[in-house]
């Protein structure tokens, strides 16, 4: 079965198709500085062929959450590579999701004096702050200018990553956060050359996924990408929109030749997808999870019947450390624990047992 096979994406090494997909765990306390903890979860994930890491904010403006890291300072820097550093002694590879939040956010969060989006439009509903639930603030439009100084936030960001020992980056081009609302024409009213047409607002993302693999080489940088995931405001529901929007992000990744591309859809063999994939000529990881929990069945029809060269996984792989191996063996998995999928401690973040451990009698 191929998605037990290594690969390589771009610079990549895997040692098998299964990719750990980007899980917001807010462990990293206020400082957003990776400890004893981000190490030894991501140590012993290491056997899955990819680790792509929580989203992780470029600028402290664009922070999103409490306990999210960050990849600005130095001492975020040093965290970073021991987390790096844990996941290499295992034999693993690993790359950073880089994550402006963009208007999903709070200036008690971030603890800055504005939050930034492509309009002034608040997300919908309410975000947790340190001391409880808030509405979401009208955010600062970015000006033309200002575009740019976010472009390079990201690029900082990746030559960061790679300073602290990552193998790679893979940019935050989903889910409602900064990238992602500027492909909405919902969260999206410019009338710049960021936005209006599907062309102009692709725009930014190309122009961020570029110079980041400029900065950092082509063959170690990555996009998520979600396209009719509606989430967060993020509302992308006209097909003949969303076709030609996603098209000018593929066709203007295309010549980048990047390690891979990484889209969360809940049909990854349809149409839209493949369109994407074909069109962005890059290594394709599929992730059909958030509603629904991927599989192994259904990973491995997806790498065995040519949809994806690997497959994202969420859930499953908070649940099993050893996942790769369970899977590989179909062995039985232990269930995740949603309640403590956000959190501070090492309850439901690095307690979850191998499967040696499970089967090892106590004595």
């Amino acid at each position: 079965m191929k998605l037990f096979e290594p690969a390589t994406l771009g610079a990549l090494p895997l040692s098998n198709r299964i990719v750990m997909a980007p899980l917001t765990r807010t462990r990293a306390g206020e400082a957003g500085i990776p400890n004893d903890l981000l190490v030894e979860h991501y140590r012993q994930r290491a056997g899955l062929g990819l680790i792509v890491t929580e989203g992780t904010w470029p600028v402290q403006e664009g922070r999103s959450y409490p306990g999210q890291p960050g990849i600005e300072t130095d001492e975020q820097i040093a965290g970073w590579r021991r987390v790096a550093d844990a996941v290499h002694a295992e034999g693993g590879t690993i790359v950073m999701q880089l994550m402006h939040g963009g208007r999903v956010s709070h200036t008690d969060i971030s603890q800055t004096p504005r939050i930034v989006a492509p309009s002034a439009i608040a997300a919908p509903g309410e975000t947790h702050t340190a001391t409880g639930k808030a509405a979401m603030p009208v955010p600062h439009a970015l000006t033309t200018d200002e575009v740019q100084d976010a472009v390079q936030g990201f690029v900082q960001a990746a030559r960061n990553a790679i300073a602290a020992g990552l193998d790679g980056v893979e940019v935050h081009g989903a889910n409602g956060y900064l990238v992602h609302e500027f492909m909405s024409p919902v969260s999206n009213t410019r009338t710049d050359q960021y936005g209006g047409s599907p062309e102009n607002r692709a725009r930014f993302a190309v122009e961020v996924t570029t110079a980041v693999a400029e900065a950092i080489g082509e063959d170690r940088t990555g996009i998520r990408l979600s396209p009719e995931h509606g989430i967060q405001g993020v509302i992308e529901d006209d097909p003949a929109d969303v076709h030609a929007t996603y098209t000018a992000v593929a066709e203007g990744l295309a010549p980048l030749g990047l390690a891979f591309i990484d889209v969360l859809h809940a049909d990854p063999t349809g149409e839209l997808v493949q369109h994407i994939r074909r069109t962005a000529r890059a290594p394709f990881v599929a992730n059909s999870g958030f509603s629904s929990l991927t599989t192994r069945d259904e990973a491995i029809a997806l790498v065995d019947g040519g949809h994806a060269d690997a497959v994202g996984v969420g859930r499953a792989a908070i649940a099993n450390p050893d996942l790769a191996h369970r899977w590989e063996h179909d062995a039985e998995l232990n269930e995740p624990r949603p309640e403590f999928f956000y959190g501070q401690g090492a309850e439901g973040y690095t307690d979850y047992p191998t499967l040696a451990e499970v089967r090892t009698p106590v004595a």
